[in-house]
């Protein structure tokens, strides 16, 4: 980009570009002079696939406290925004101050801003209001680089995506990947409006997820020292969900009134507003996080589903090729394969409810989801019917760490009671909690967690396949001793 120093770009005018002034995720901005000798800057942003100038191009002529866009065109492998030069931008000013903003310099320039916001509410959402896109021009703070983030959205380039927000501000919905409205520039507001008065911003990460988890999921302390009616404001913009918060325009109006002093009534009415505020963002909090909850189980669920289907797919591609007389029924209700007088069926992937915390006999890990396989044959002498084992999508062995885990269960040897089914499968409910639980009981693991998944299908398909042929040639038998094999300290313990 350096070598552009120097350069004329020809839009409506004749700009030469000067030294580089700042960055940003799309280009670089530089000083530029017109052929009148006007100085401005110029923000030149490599196109992107996927995102085309319309994106780009904001029309927000005459709107209050927006940086305007004086020209703009396409300029070689660009496309070419100049504006004014302003003063300075909000993060420099910040970072001059020797003190932290006063109360009412930080309502001031947070007014100047959502004056912006109330004006193009319906129209345009910025999606990355920060200090370093507030500038101050000819007196007043306003808004800079509309367009840019909704273009980096729109592209399809793999390295620009993360540009679209900055962490430290972003709202949950766009954490979620949900669709940003005005209630998400609002929530941006919010956290220039803490950092303003707090001197830091509520989020401090350090890393993306750390920014992730704190927006979906934890509330801000309290700033001290500022007025009640400016602390409910700052809570109420930063609440989880946006329906919650308030719109641009209250947000203004607001604003001005949060600098008046309050009578001795109003300022008990303004704590007990405040006491309703933190009690409504404590439960928009509760809320965001079993959204966000609900949201990463259903996409972990959708992943077990292919996985699984994958799986499956190599069971019956060896199955057809070793024995090609073999009837087969698809994944609706159940895959399945039947053989003479043997059937082998495997049960479409299916979501594992949630259990309470507080269970005694909960799950001692996660389990998204679940399924089974079962081998079945004509009851032999002594009524074994076939055996079926479970498998579950869940992190039994390293905590977050998601695998299609096969495993089956048995009836106590201690008890007389027998099964026509031995081993056999069981969905993850309280009888197979009971089992992993450390106590004696009627049900326990008699096969060891293993991994079936993500190249561990190997041993997973030639075992069934044995046992598909023996159940077919009518020698499948009940197992000689349960558990077959050694279970204990195959699965983690709840930690």
């Amino acid at each position: 980009m350096s070598d552009h120093i120097g350069d004329e770009v020809f839009l409506g005018r004749m700009w030469r570009i000067e030294h580089q002034i700042g960055s940003g995720g799309f280009g670089r901005v530089h000083l530029a002079l017109s052929g009148s000798g006007e100085t401005a800057v110029i923000k030149l942003i490599p196109k992107a696939p996927g995102a085309n100038r319309e994106v780009l191009f904001e029309d927000l002529d005459g709107v209050p406290n927006v940086v305007p866009v004086i020209d703009r065109g396409e300029w070689k492998d660009f496309w070419a925004l100049v504006m004014p030069k302003a003063k300075k931008s909000l993060r420099e000013y910040l970072g001059e101050s020797v003190e932290q903003l006063s109360i009412d310099e930080s309502v001031r320039v947070l007014s100047d801003v959502t004056q912006a916001l109330a004006a193009i509410e319906g129209r345009v959402v910025h999606r990355d209001i920060k200090p370093d896109n507030i500038l101050l021009l000819d007196g007043q703070w306003c808004l800079a680089d509309f367009g840019i983030s909704r273009y980096a959205e729109a592209t399809t380039a793999i390295d620009t995506r993360k540009y679209a927000m900055t962490p430290p501000y972003a709202a949950p919905e766009q954490w979620r990947g949900e669709r940003a409205s005005s209630a998400t520039d609002v929530y941006s507001m919010g956290i220039v409006a803490y950092e303003l008065l707090a001197g830091q911003v509520p989020f401090v990460g350090p890393e993306v997820h750390d920014y992730r988890r704190q927006h979906l999921e934890h509330t801000p302390p309290s700033i001290s020292g500022i007025p009640l009616k400016i602390q409910s404001l700052i809570d109420e913009c930063i609440y989880k969900g946006p329906e919650a918060r308030p719109t641009p325009q209250n947000l203004l109006s607001r604003l001005s009134e949060s600098v008046w002093a309050a009578s001795v009534a109003a300022s008990s009415l303004q704590r007990a507003n405040a006491i309703a505020v933190s009690r409504q963002a404590e439960v928009d909090r509760q809320e965001s996080v079993a959204r966000s909850e609900a949201k990463r189980r259903l996409e972990l669920c959708e992943a077990a589903g292919r996985s699984l289907a994958r799986v499956v797919g190599l069971l019956d591609r060896q199955i057809m090729l070793n024995a090609p007389a073999s009837e087969r029924s698809g994944p609706i209700p159940e895959w399945s394969w039947s053989l003479n007088e043997a059937k082998l069926s495997v049960e479409p992937s299916r979501m594992a409810e949630q259990h309470p915390d507080d269970d005694t006999y909960g799950s001692p890990f996660e389990i998204v989801a679940y399924s089974s396989i079962t081998l079945q044959i004509q009851p032999d002498l002594h009524g074994f019917k076939g055996r079926s084992h479970s498998l579950w999508y869940c992190d039994a062995h390293e905590a977050g760490v998601f695998r299609w885990y096969e495993t089956a269960f048995m009836i106590s040897a201690h008890l007389p009671k027998r099964v026509r089914i031995d081993p056999f499968a069981l969905s993850p409910e309280r009888e197979a909690y009971i089992a992993l639980a450390p106590v004696t009981a009627e049900y326990q693991v008699a096969w060891p967690f293993e991994p079936i998944d993500q190249g561990d299908d190997a041993d997973f398909i030639q075992r069934w396949l044995g046992w598909f042929g023996q159940a077919a040639q009518g020698l499948l038998r009940h197992p000689n001793r349960m558990p077959e094999r050694d279970a204990d300290g195959t699965w983690r313990r709840a930690s």
